[in-house]
């Protein structure tokens, strides 16, 4: 793979202000793999002038062809699907197959669906004596994370173009080269100069000149709760919309009639994925006194499968932190049934799967989000004590619940204070809202509600 030294703007891969760069490592070997230009603030500039300049054609461009277009772009990262899997492990360590089915396939998917979408959304409507009509917000700032980078950049940039707005978008700086990969993908489907721009750098120089640029209408961020509210504090004093989809610390619901063994090694699956680098992810799996040793047994034995399966965290700073929360778990009185704070190999940022039993609710590694390859398992008294439990932390961004009985798990889940709940082990939806209650967030992505989050309302009375 080759890294671009210069930023796309304008439908154009231009030099950037300056000179510094930023190293892109292998996390499975630690070796360098390439370097992209550190974006400046003048970097920034250029790029939102640009995305200004083409709004209006964009913004005037009928939905058909917006929809053409991102129909082009997905049959493009279908053309290139190998190429971007394989830049994805070489950056983030995602075992390949990973990769290939989830990294890359799951973004297709959504992209697609924003070609449909774009074609048949409504984006005016009769009210009374009123024509309701639904138009772009404007130049959109984009900035992603590395968990998953190809998603977190389709999420956005697919549903911005399907409005008509145009986007600036910044990447995670430890998984650029997929971004720059997508904005190739981009210029060959055929998407007019100056409606997408990409420009890499760091967080605190680049991402904030652009959340604060008054050329931007609207900021849209994953990452961490604590950037969020740094986002959304900024954007407040400057009036500006906002779209945040920040941490989660989401329960994993086992109630009593459910599959024991197939709830606990589905759940165990779930936080192992991505070397439980999900901000989704069922990090607090909760179990029925009567069941808890059983369930404790059970997901020690299925992460211990993992331990050759999964890939690195994502660099030494994230593999220090978990390693620093599975510390804490055992200080604070937790019991260990699997994994542990040693680094499982000596070359890469490998954590161990890790599991531990005995936790309570007022533990930190339940409150807090670790972002790795970590499980608690919780017990509960009953169902009222379950549901305490599951909404007893300040996030609230995905969850599950296992019952014998779809109903029994249904009528739980609408009870839980969190944006999105799989039942029994529901599959995948592009179509359905994602996004947070509490500090998980603000805003959704995915689907017509994604959609609406790139949209202004304006109406005319007759």
């Amino acid at each position: 793979m080759k890294a671009h030294d210069g930023m796309y703007i304008d439908g154009t891969w231009r030099p950037a202000d300056g000179r510094d760069t930023i190293e892109v490592v292998n996390p499975a070997d630690e070796q360098v793999i390439g370097h992209v230009p550190a974006g400046t603030a003048l970097d920034v500039d250029s790029a939102v002038r640009a995305a200004r300049a083409a709004l209006p054609g964009w913004a005037a461009t009928p939905p058909a062809e917006r929809a053409a277009r991102l129909a082009a772009l997905r049959d493009v990262l279908v053309a290139r699907k190998d190429e971007i899997a394989e830049t994805v492990t070489a950056e983030l360590g995602s075992p390949l197959k990973f990769s290939q089915a989830v990294h890359v396939a799951a973004p297709i998917a959504v992209a697609g669906s924003y070609a449909e979408l774009a074609a048949t959304y409504a984006f005016e409507e009769k009210v009374g004596n009123s024509v309701v009509h639904q138009e772009p917000v404007g130049v959109v700032g984009a900035i992603t994370p590395w968990n998953y980078p190809l998603h977190q950049i389709v999420a956005k940039v697919a549903p911005a173009l399907a409005a008509g707005c145009t986007l600036v978008l910044k990447p995670a700086e430890d998984t650029p080269l997929t971004a720059q990969l997508f904005a190739e993908a981009v210029h060959e489907a055929g998407v007019p100069a100056g409606v997408f721009n990409l420009v890499t750098g760091l967080g605190p120089v680049a991402g904030q000149a652009l959340a604060e640029h008054p050329g931007v209408d609207l900021v849209s961020f994953t990452g961490s709760t604590a950037v969020g509210r740094r986002i959304g504090a900024t954007a407040g004093a400057a009036v500006k919309r906002v779209a945040l989809e920040l941490g989660g610390k989401s329960a994993n619901v086992i109630l009593p009639s459910a599959d024991l063994a197939k709830a606990v090694n589905v759940g165990v699956a779930n936080v192992m994925s991505n070397s439980g680098q999900t901000c989704s992810a069922w990090t607090r799996m909760l179990v029925h006194r009567d069941q808890y040793d059983e369930a404790v047994s059970l997901a020690a034995e299925a992460a211990a499968k993992y331990g050759d399966r999964i890939g690195p965290v994502v660099n030494a700073k994230q593999q220090a932190r978990v390693r620093g929360y599975i510390e804490k778990g055992v200080a604070e009185g937790a019991r260990l049934v699997a994994g542990g704070p040693e680094a499982p190999r000596e070359q890469g940022y490998f954590v161990s799967p890790t599991v531990f039993a005995d936790v309570r609710e007022d533990m930190t590694i339940a409150q807090e989000e670790i972002f790795g390859p970590v499980l608690s398992l919780l017990r509960y008294e009953d169902e009222d004590d379950a549901l305490r439990i599951a909404n007893g932390t300040v996030y609230g961004l995905a969850g599950a619940v296992w019952a014998g009985e779809e109903a029994e798990a249904v009528a739980f889940a609408r009870r839980m204070d969190t944006g999105q709940v799989d039942i029994n082990g529901g599959r995948f939806n592009p179509l359905a809202p994602f996004g947070g209650y509490k500090q998980s967030g603000v805003g959704r992505e995915l689907g017509a509600h994604g959609l609406a989050e790139y949209l202004q309302t304006k109406s005319l009375q007759f």
